[in-house]
């Protein structure tokens, strides 16, 4: 595991029913319409009660929003989660609500901006399981809604940290254990506002622009390995990051992230065989890039 500093222990907090990986921070502390089958899926996958059982899938942004419900939909397939995110509180009731449901689930109290925590993680992983099958990409930040020339450079550095810096961290850190997997297989959240160049929310859009060309150069290096790699674009969600940006919509006439989580299942299975695509969720259209004319 070459760039990674040696492994750390995974151990039990006092409370003895959650897992936690201390350390890594350096401080202890159904879908609204029926399942979509997607491009190599079978119909004997989708009816399988747990298709990823036995998997190890990393979800970052875990604590709340599309994270917090991906992450229990993955748990619901059967895979045993690594939830990665700041809120220790939020991480507890991710545990709480997989565990009612019979999964299981390791904590990771950590900043991503911590770059080493991330290698750290890295060799944890390592340790512990000697793969990892899933990664899913979701933590991010919204940043400052102001024009271009009243922002100042800490919060334009703040958020290319979390949104692109964290996620090239995870590639270079994740990719040895993504390719010990039979199949793995990683999801980069996106947004829109890549694409829209959206007035006022420059350093957001800058960063997911810089995030969609990431991953799709991963998908390149990658295309010849079992590793698949591809981004899932939500579109508008009833998410508290969504509210703070427009604090003038109604969230109820927003799908929930649940609902959005049952379409990024399906591309973490062994059965997805697709890479370097683009999953637009408000249309339900797997999307292949091209360059301009």
């Amino acid at each position: 595991m070459a760039g990674l500093v040696p492994a750390i222990h995974v151990c039990k907090t006092r409370s003895a029913s959650k897992t936690w990986m201390p350390g890594i921070a350096d401080k202890f502390t159904q879908s609204a319409q029926s399942r979509l089958l997607w491009p190599g899926m079978t119909e004997k996958s989708t009816s399988m009660t747990t298709p990823l059982a036995s998997r190890i899938a990393l979800v970052t942004g875990a604590s709340r929003g599309i994270g917090y419900a991906t992450a229990r939909a993955l748990a619901k397939a059967g895979a045993h989660v690594v939830a990665v995110a700041r809120t220790q509180g939020g991480l507890e009731e991710l545990d709480d609500e997989i565990r009612k449901g019979g999964g299981a689930a390791t904590l990771v109290p950590l900043n991503l901006t911590d770059f080493d925590g991330i290698a750290r993680l890295g060799a944890a992983l390592h340790e512990r399981h000697g793969k990892l099958d899933i990664l899913v990409g979701n933590a991010g930040v919204a940043g400052p809604s102001s024009p271009l020339g009243h922002i100042e450079l800490k919060p334009w550095n703040d958020v290319m940290a979390v949104n692109v810096t964290a996620n090239f961290q995870l590639i270079r850190c994740m990719e040895p254990l993504l390719k010990q997997s039979d199949a793995g297989r990683a999801v980069f959240v996106t947004s829109g506002a890549a694409n829209k160049a959206t007035a006022y929310v420059g350093p957001y859009a800058a960063s997911k622009a810089a995030l969609e060309t990431l991953v799709r150069v991963w998908a390149q290096e990658t295309a010849s390995t079992r590793l698949r790699v591809n981004l899932f674009n939500p579109g508008p969600i009833r998410t508290r990051m969504r509210a703070t940006v427009f604090p003038g919509e109604d969230p109820m006439t927003l799908d929930t992230p649940a609902q959005a989580a049952e379409f990024i299942v399906p591309m973490c299975a062994p059965d997805w065989d697709e890479t370097g695509k683009f999953y637009d969720y408000k249309t339900r259209t797997l999307m292949s890039f091209r360059s301009p004319a």
